[in-house]
């Protein structure tokens, strides 16, 4: 018998939760964001979920070979863009469209042979300072690319350092609309945070295209300030174990490596098929959030590699083999937000989503699932 832990791909939810952002920005196109395989979902897994998105945006570019595979024939856009000269090669072969926010990226394009124009989207570095060009820089940039016989639409874009945050993004949107005034082409500003907050009240920030990445995976991209109900989203990707083991802990007792857990009183612990060799963060420490047959309770004691040791106190009818919930959706209706482990883990439901481990066996909800 295989070992009982398991990641569950919720297809519906996905769907769901690509329809709450495109509600969110009427009128706007929306890129599905695929990077890091889907979040950690399989972009496999994902795809039958997203296909109502209108374009597909990732890193990888075997990753948008991978979408092309499926099918899709729609756009996909690089966000990095290409990394040397000879990625052109892939973004006319698969008709992918990629952003430009450096000096060589031009040059390589100057030099390209291709057949048909690319679509490019120029990107400015508002204030994130990662990728983009400078303001002062960044209308040069656009009148070289609009020299270009290899380049056919630029469309213009930027990303938001604190649209999840107090910071806001007033800043960068001035910093935006001054950098780009008079230049023609479709404007892309929106994350998820920007996307779900902003874009319904205020057309230039939801422009032409959204972006939403960690919203469309059912974690809420401004938490603990709105939680993924507060936004009507749902999970998309569940961790779930069972019980393996009983211990009965008497006043005094301890739990696990360095005993940092000791009963204040005689209490039942369980023992949980899953640990930090399975993604699950070491950093959980007591007081994580846990589900037990749908019912709440707490970690006790230090994640260790294979197991991990719950408070039984709160299910007494919990035995071996009862079912566990990680994070996502577990029976009965219940429901334990990744955001909320990740909080416990000092740490955000992306590295949760993204860490799971190969290990782990991984279903479509319905496929081997529930």
């Amino acid at each position: 018998m295989p070992r009982p832990i398991q990641a569950l791909i919720h297809p519906d939810a996905l769907a769901h939760n690509l329809n709450v952002a495109r509600s969110a920005a009427p009128d706007a196109k929306v890129w599905a964001v695929v990077k890091a395989n889907a979040y950690g979902h399989g972009i496999e897994r994902a795809y039958p979920g997203l296909q109502s998105a209108d374009g597909f945006a990732m890193l990888d570019f075997a990753e948008a070979e991978r979408v092309r595979a499926l099918g899709w024939r729609g756009p996909i856009l690089m966000l990095e863009g290409c990394f040397e000269a000879r990625d052109l090669e892939f973004c006319s072969r698969l008709n992918l469209w990629h952003a430009v926010h450096n000096d060589a990226q031009i040059d390589w394009l100057a030099t390209h042979k291709t057949t048909w124009p690319h679509r490019v989207f120029l990107k400015l570095n508002s204030g994130m300072n990662r990728l983009g060009f400078a303001p002062a820089a960044f209308r040069t940039a656009w009148m070289r690319l609009s020299g270009l016989t290899q380049v056919d639409e630029i469309s213009l874009m930027t990303h938001f350092s604190d649209a999840d945050s107090e910071g806001g993004i007033e800043r960068q949107l001035q910093v935006f609309q001054a950098a780009t005034e008079g230049m023609a082409g479709e404007r892309s500003l929106a994350n998820s945070a920007a996307t779900l907050k902003l874009a319904a009240a205020q057309p230039e920030v939801r422009s032409d295209w959204v972006r939403p990445g960690i919203a469309v995976y059912g974690s809420s991209p401004d938490f603990p300030q709105h939680s993924m109900a507060d936004w009507g989203l749902r999970p998309t990707q569940t961790l779930r174990s069972r019980l393996i083991g009983l211990q009965q802990l008497q006043p005094g007792d301890s739990v696990g490596y360095g005993s940092t857990f000791r009963a204040e009183a005689a209490m039942r612990i369980g023992v949980v098929a899953c640990g930090y060799a399975d993604g699950y963060p070491r950093h959980c420490g007591t007081g994580t959030p846990v589900l037990v047959e749908g019912v709440r309770t707490r970690v006790v004691g230090r994640i260790s590699m294979d197991m991990i040791t719950v408070d039984l106190g709160p299910v007494p009818h919990a035995g071996l083999g009862s079912e566990v919930t990680l994070w996502g959706h577990g029976p009965h209706g219940s429901v334990l937000p990744i955001d909320e482990v990740a909080q416990s883990a000092g740490t955000v439901g992306y590295e949760l989503m993204c860490g799971v481990a190969p290990r782990v066996p991984v279903a479509s909800a319905g496929e081997g699932g529930e």
